[in-house]
């Protein structure tokens, strides 16, 4: 009878126990799809005339704030494939920037001095930029650690040098040189035609995204996480960790030069900066404040440094902070010294980057709970004491 009874009570609470956990799930189930609601809003985004004030300085739809947008879009992706190198296989190269500027600079030359068409002179460029990646990480990493950083960096001055010394006119030195308006899709110029611009900046971090997605879940990406974590281990293993480490860096140093020819459609031609080892450094700022070797990490804080680093550059030469007292001006004038603060207090109050942050978040919750749950029973257990002394 007992033992009819107590099955009993089991069958009977099963059912109360499921609806709690199926509406438990059903939050889980709709945050999946927060990625592709977020595309969808950034896909529509020409087509509104919401203010954001603050934010923007015009609507969203606006040439101004799309330019901005897009601009925000192209260096969240870049920065995601930075990752590639960095958070992903433990690679810090300093001269990440040169393939940026290889697929601008040769798409440029390629339209300019050769006068081929937009889409021949966009793939040669691109090639350009894998075959340089291909050559240099070949060189690179045959050296480790602190070795490769350092070869990597002198590659990255020897090409900003080169392009500063203009050689035979085919760079512009320091003034760079205009993308030929004439010779690019007339889609893709004036200012009436910014919503494409930024559509094919939006399809670049979808590109990007979906490729590091796909490359870290391959097989060759459980390889990287290893030599991350131990290289001599991949090795006892049997498996040599250069070819994976070049396969990392030629696939990132592509994505890079893609990004270099959507910059060259943004801005309408190639500039030196693009070429300058600060550059790869303002990807190894993006990476880290947004969390290195997360999913959106990097892309939150590509899209995040790049908007702070326009706003705030607005912000110093405004009227309003000229009138200020020397203390306040001077510091509020100087936009990088704004941003080294905010990445300062990133790495010290979030470590592992704004990714980190929801995780943080709900772990202050759950120990929050877990204490008053504690203080909830000390107390009751108190109350019962005094009961029966």
């Amino acid at each position: 009878m007992s033992t009819a009874t107590e099955t009993h009570d089991r069958t009977d609470g099963a059912p109360a126990a499921g609806p709690p956990r199926a509406a438990a799930g059903t939050p889980a189930r709709v945050l999946r799809w927060w990625p592709a609601a977020v595309l969808l809003a950034l896909a529509v985004a020409p087509f509104s005339a919401l203010p954001l004030p603050g934010l923007l300085d015009g609507p969203v739809g606006s040439p101004g704030s799309l330019q901005l947008l897009a601009t925000c879009l192209l260096f969240g992706a870049l920065a995601t494939g930075y990752d590639l190198l960095l958070g992903r296989t433990g690679l810090l190269s300093f001269g990440h920037a040169l393939y940026f500027a290889a697929g601008s600079y040769a798409t440029n030359m390629f339209l300019l001095e050769a006068g081929l068409p937009f889409a021949l002179a966009a793939v040669l460029g691109l090639c350009s930029g894998i075959a340089l990646a291909l050559v240099l990480g070949s060189v690179s990493l045959r050296v480790t650690g602190i070795g490769f950083s350092m070869v990597t960096l002198a590659f990255a001055q020897a090409g900003s040098i080169l392009v500063s010394r203009n050689p035979g006119g085919l760079t512009g030195g320091e003034e760079g040189r205009a993308a030929p308006a004439e010779l690019l899709p007339a889609g893709l110029v004036g200012i009436d035609n910014t919503a494409n611009l930024y559509w094919i900046a939006l399809a670049y971090l979808v590109l990007t995204l979906g490729v590091v997605h796909w490359a870290v879940r391959s097989p060759t990406g459980r390889v990287w996480e290893g030599i991350k974590e131990n290289e001599r281990r991949v090795e006892v293993l049997g498996l040599k960790p250069y070819g994976f480490k070049l396969t990392a860096f030629v696939l990132a140093g592509a994505l890079a030069a893609v990004g270099g020819l959507v910059h060259l459609l943004l801005t309408g031609g190639s500039t030196p900066q693009t070429t300058t080892s600060d550059f790869t450094l303002s990807l190894l700022v993006m990476v880290v404040l947004g969390g290195s070797g997360t999913r959106w990490g990097p892309m939150v804080g590509g899209i995040l440094y790049t908007w702070a680093d326009h706003r705030l550059g607005d912000l110093a030469g405004s009227g309003a902070v000229a009138e200020l007292p020397a203390v306040l001006r001077v510091p509020l004038s100087q936009p990088l010294f704004l941003l080294g603060v905010v990445f300062v207090a990133v790495v010290h109050l979030l470590p592992g980057g704004l990714a980190r942050l929801p995780s943080r978040l709900g772990a202050g919750r759950r120990a929050s709970g877990a204490v008053s749950e504690t203080a909830s029973g000390t107390a009751s257990g108190t109350a019962k004491e005094n009961r029966n002394p």
